[in-house]
């Protein structure tokens, strides 16, 4: 019954491209027209069969993470690709249609966020072993979009130019207090510190995060200058010049959106500039997918530009620019997935090949839907007074410096 049901409501869903399934009774039908690159899973057992159908957008990951759903040649590009058009042929049937209405109901509840269940969500995926990140990212250490200028850039260089295209932003002078709401691994704090002389304060909910940074500040001579500290950001006080905050508000949930540029504005000086990196979602707002929330990012939701402008403009912030980096992250993505695959051996060592099945997932499919044109990076420069930016870009593009 299952494999009957799931084969017509493959037939219904995928339109465009070229799909083959092997069934667990051995059966193969094929879906599609034929066109584009061909891709061919197997399905090993009927309880796989039963949960795609039930929920496509969960079971797929989970079936490739188990080993229960296997692709052809490991093409996972070529899978997770086919996937992002599945809906472009026509209608959704009527189940997946209210499987994507449930979710959107479910979305404020998943995402709301106290102090506690934030804490725990942050450590979910940010306290895995320090060593797992160190085997695809920059040697600073960079977990959000780089900034390629070049498309044949290093991902050093490109995370390099998106610190400095962020700092460009802040308009920091020598001084200066800054707020790192989400400091990662201090990247972005230290650099503010140390080439721009500005004085930083990091906060983060991760305790791996919070060692690593403070110990690299004391390692640069910067502890004086950079201090990162375990502390929500709701429970800061004080008055900042600048406020940067980089692949936090991801984090946030829609729930506190008020809250979070509430407190940006209370802490914020009267001339004062704000920063905001975040994922964005193209479109208007939706659900987190429901794999990447239980297995990657708990209470994680990327925002429609309508839900984070609307709160930015009710909490009494003016908006003095906006940008939209669209392809950067896919790139910065792919990055990370060639260096995690080439020290996957090392990555088994850490965790198992269950692990790096799943890491392996969100990788390429967060690459994909970038590639895709569903999600992007938005920066939100916010200050309490339109007078302190300049008034054109031109602080941001410098002339180059004559030879």
């Amino acid at each position: 019954m299952w494999t009957s049901l799931l084969d017509r409501f493959l037939s219904a869903l995928i339109r465009q491209g070229s799909l083959a399934v092997t069934y667990p009774d051995g059966s193969r039908r094929e879906y599609g027209d034929g066109t584009g690159h061909p891709v061919a899973v197997r399905l090993h057992d009927t309880d796989i069969v039963r949960r795609l159908l039930l929920n496509p957008d969960l079971a797929a990951g989970e079936g490739y993470t188990d080993g229960t759903l296997t692709i052809e040649g490991d093409d996972l590009y070529g899978f997770l690709s086919l996937a992002k058009t599945m809906t472009g042929g026509g209608p959704s049937p009527r189940l997946r249609r209210a499987v994507k209405k449930l979710r959107k109901l479910k979305r404020r509840v998943s995402q709301y966020n106290p102090a506690a269940r934030a804490q725990a969500n942050v450590a979910h995926h940010y306290d895995l072993s320090g060593e797992l990140y160190d085997l695809f990212l920059d040697a600073d250490k960079q977990y959000s979009c780089a900034y390629f200028r070049d498309p044949d850039d290093s991902l050093e260089q490109a995370q390099a130019d998106k610190k400095a295209h962020i700092a460009r932003k802040l308009q920091l002078e020598p001084g200066q207090s800054v707020l790192d709401i989400g400091c990662g691994w201090g990247g972005m704090g230290l650099t503010l510190a140390r080439d721009f002389g500005a004085r930083v304060t990091g906060v983060t909910l991760s305790t791996e995060q919070h060692g690593v940074a403070n110990a690299r500040a004391r390692e640069a001579g910067l502890e004086d200058r950079a201090a990162f500290r375990i502390q929500d950001y709701r429970a800061v006080t004080g008055r900042f010049d600048r406020i940067v905050s980089v692949g936090m508000f991801e984090h946030v949930g829609v729930p506190h959106y008020a809250e979070y540029f509430g407190k940006i504005r209370e802490l914020l000086t009267e001339d004062g500039v704000a920063l905001i990196h975040t994922i964005g979602r193209y479109g208007p707002p939706g659900a987190t997918n429901p794999w990447i929330r239980k297995y990657i990012f708990p209470g994680g939701y990327v925002p429609a530009m309508s839900e984070a402008v609307t709160e930015i403009e009710k909490a009494g912030l003016m908006i003095t620019d906006v940008e939209v980096l669209r392809l950067h992250y896919a790139e910065t993505l792919r990055h990370w997935h060639a260096r995690f695959t080439e020290n996957i051996d090392r990555a088994r060592e850490i965790y198992d090949d269950r692990f790096c099945r799943m890491w392996r997932f969100y990788l390429v499919a967060s690459e994909m839907g970038f590639r895709e044109g569903k999600t992007q990076v938005f920066q939100f420069q916010l200050a309490r007074r339109g007078e302190a930016v300049p008034l054109t870009r031109d602080y941001l593009y410098p002339a180059a410096a004559p030879a």
